[in-house]
C-alpha cells in the first residue's frame, strides 16, 4: 500500500481501539484503561506505517524504526496497565472531567478519545517518514536516534521507578517526591516521552533535502510537547496536586523547572 494508505489504515486502527477503550472504562469504571489502549494503539499504528507501506527506504531502517516505536509502545503500555490493574481509585484527571461533565461524561468521553485517535495519526505520520528515509541503512542518523529512544524510555522508566517508591512509602504520605530526576524537573517522565520523539526526526529528516517526507517527523514532538505541556499532561495533573498537596507543591513550584531538567532553584 501507498504511504498515505498506509498511515488511513493506522488511523482506523487507532480509532477502533479507542473504541474499545472506552467500552472497557465504561464496564469497569476505570478510564486510565484509555491511556493504555492509546499506548498500544500508537505501536501498532507505527507498525503499520513502518512495515506495510511501500518507500524508497532500506528495509533495514523501517524494521529498526519499528522495533523502536514497538520498544517505546510496550513499556509505557504495560506501566499503565500495571497501574490501572491495581488501581483503587480512578486517574484524577479522569475523576475530574467525570465531575465536571456529569451526565454527559459518557458521550464527552467517547468524542475526547477519539480526538485522541486523531492525534495519534500525527505520530504515526513520524513514524513513517523515519522508517521510509532513502540511503544506506544503519548510516550515524539511525544510531543517534535509536540512542534518543533507549535514553528516554531508561529515563521515562527511572522517573516513574522513584516515583512509584516515593509513594510506596508510608511516611511520604502526603507529600511531594522531590527525589532524583524530580528534584530537577516536576515532571521528569513526560520530559523523558517527549525526549523520545526527538528521535524520528533525526533519522527521517535529510541533511541533503532530498526526503521532503523526513520533514512530517517534526510534528511528533511538536505534539507531544503541546500535548503534555499545554492540555493533557502537565495542566490537569498540577491543578490536582495544588488542590490536594496545597502549599507544600506550590514551594515545589516555586523551586522546580516544570518540565526540563534544570538545578532546583532556591525557594
Amino acid at each position: 500500500m501507498s504511504g498515505l494508505d498506509s498511515i488511513l489504515a493506522a488511523s482506523v486502527v487507532l480509532s477502533a481501539m479507542m473504541a474499545v477503550a472506552w467500552a472497557v472504562q465504561r464496564a469497569t469504571g476505570q478510564s486510565g484503561w484509555a491511556d493504555v489502549f492509546w499506548s498500544f494503539a500508537i505501536g501498532i499504528g507505527g507498525l503499520v506505517t513502518a512495515l506495510m507501506a511501500a518507500g524508497d527506504g532500506p528495509i533495514e531502517r523501517r524494521w529498526l524504526v519499528a522495533g523502536m516505536v514497538v520498544f517505546w509502545s510496550m513499556r509505557l503500555g504495560f506501566h499503565i496497565l500495571a497501574r490501572t490493574a491495581t488501581a483503587t481509585a480512578e486517574d484524577p484527571r479522569y475523576a475530574d472531567l467525570r465531575r465536571e461533565w456529569g451526565d454527559r461524561f459518557q458521550a464527552r468521553l467517547f468524542l475526547f478519545l477519539q480526538i485522541q485517535a486523531l492525534c495519534g495519526i500525527g505520530l504515526v505520520a513520524t513514524v513513517y517518514a523515519a522508517a521510509h528515509r532513502p540511503g544506506p541503512a544503519f548510516a550515524a542518523a539511525d544510531w543517534i536516534g535509536l540512542a534518543l529512544l533507549i535514553v528516554s524510555v531508561v529515563g521515562e522508566g527511572v522517573a516513574d521507578g522513584q516515583l512509584r517508591a516515593f509513594a510506596a512509602d508510608p511516611a511520604n504520605h502526603g507529600k511531594v517526591c522531590d527525589r532524583g530526576l524530580w528534584r530537577w524537573s516536576r515532571h521528569p517522565n513526560y520530559f523523558f516521552e517527549w525526549l523520545g520523539w526527538l528521535a524520528y526526526p533525526v533519522i527521517a529528516i535529510s541533511v541533503t533535502g532530498g526526503w521532503w517526507p523526513g520533514w512530517l517527523a517534526l510534528v511528533g514532538p511538536l505534539l507531544m510537547y503541546w500535548l503534555l505541556v499545554h492540555v493533557s499532561g502537565i495542566p490537569p495533573l498540577e491543578a490536582h496536586m495544588l488542590r490536594s498537596r496545597g502549599d507544600a507543591f506550590r514551594s515545589y513550584m516555586a523551586r522546580t523547572s516544570a518540565f526540563f531538567p534544570l538545578p532546583p532553584r532556591k525557594a
